[in-house]
């Protein structure tokens, strides 16, 4: 099989974009994987398959499955990067799109200075909607790990994530930690673990353990989940600049069951064809 395809990136966080409305594409696991594999395929963090909308009121339809082959619900970044890529195309003359993904549909528009907008919806607190194994809603919960404690925020952005504070994330255990949070039996589809190092109440820096990637150089839905985390928990101000190590977006969130609003780059990195 040939595809033809696009690479992109939001700050570092670099896909794969595959046009799949005029015909399907039935990627394999193991495919996924050699198109993510750096040495012997594309390489990518995430894979994005454009399809056609599913339901009504929307525009487009993505799919979104990561380095190591399993598909997932959400992607901010990848979000952004899509309606450049329909916009640049001439797939559509919107610079706001409705967007379907397997955590529900999201609203991205592009900006007249370049930039790329999202709407994320709302996020979700209630254990079993993350899903996280839980007694009861919290603020924060006790998480054990590897032989010691860690209190964690969990929340869904579309897809889950755990969020720690630590007072340093370039000194956070992410490589050694993020795999047992990831993996964490109290997470039965697995998590998104996130490390926030609070600058003041504006301000945060962030990495994310990716799952089913590892850590990648920022995280949409884990910048997200972090300044909603922070911003329930009383440390953060509702509209906050996150740095991650691919570059700053900006988040907001009015609480309750407001959207959160994110803002940020997509770039387009180049275009080829590859037989697979």
């Amino acid at each position: 099989m040939r595809l033809k395809f696009t690479k992109m990136h939001g700050l570092g966080n670099d896909f794969v974009v595959l046009d799949a409305l005029a015909r399907p594409i039935g990627l394999t696991r193991e495919q996924v994987r050699i198109l993510a594999d750096r040495h012997f395929g594309i390489g990518c963090d995430q894979i994005l398959q454009i399809e056609p909308p599913r339901q009504s009121g929307t525009d487009f339809h993505y799919r979104i499955f990561n380095a190591d082959g399993g598909e997932v619900e959400q992607c901010g970044n990848g979000a952004r990067c899509l309606v450049r890529y329909v916009h640049e195309r001439g797939l559509t003359d919107k610079t706001e799109i409705r967007v379907g993904t397997q955590g529900g549909v999201i609203v991205p528009r592009l900006e007249a200075d370049g930039q790329v907008s999202v709407n994320m919806g709302a996020p979700e607190f209630e254990p079993a909607r993350i899903p996280f194994e839980a007694p009861r809603r919290a603020l924060v919960y006790p998480l054990a790990v590897d032989g010691r404690q860690v209190e964690i925020s969990a929340l869904s952005m579309g897809n889950p994530h755990a969020v720690q504070i630590v007072p340093a994330v370039e000194r956070a255990p992410l490589l050694s930690e993020g795999p047992l949070i990831e993996s964490h039996p109290r997470f039965p589809q697995r998590i998104n673990a996130g490390y926030i190092e609070i600058v003041n109440r504006r301000r945060i820096r962030l990495r994310v353990y990716e799952r089913g990637a590892g850590e990648t150089l920022a995280c949409g839905t884990g910048a997200c989940a972090a300044v909603v985390a922070g911003i329930s928990r009383g440390v953060l101000d509702g509209s906050v600049t996150v740095t991650t190590r691919g570059g700053d977006l900006g988040i907001s969130w009015a609480g309750g069951n407001a959207p959160v609003m994110m803002t940020g780059p997509a770039v387009t990195v180049f275009e080829g064809e590859i037989e697979i």
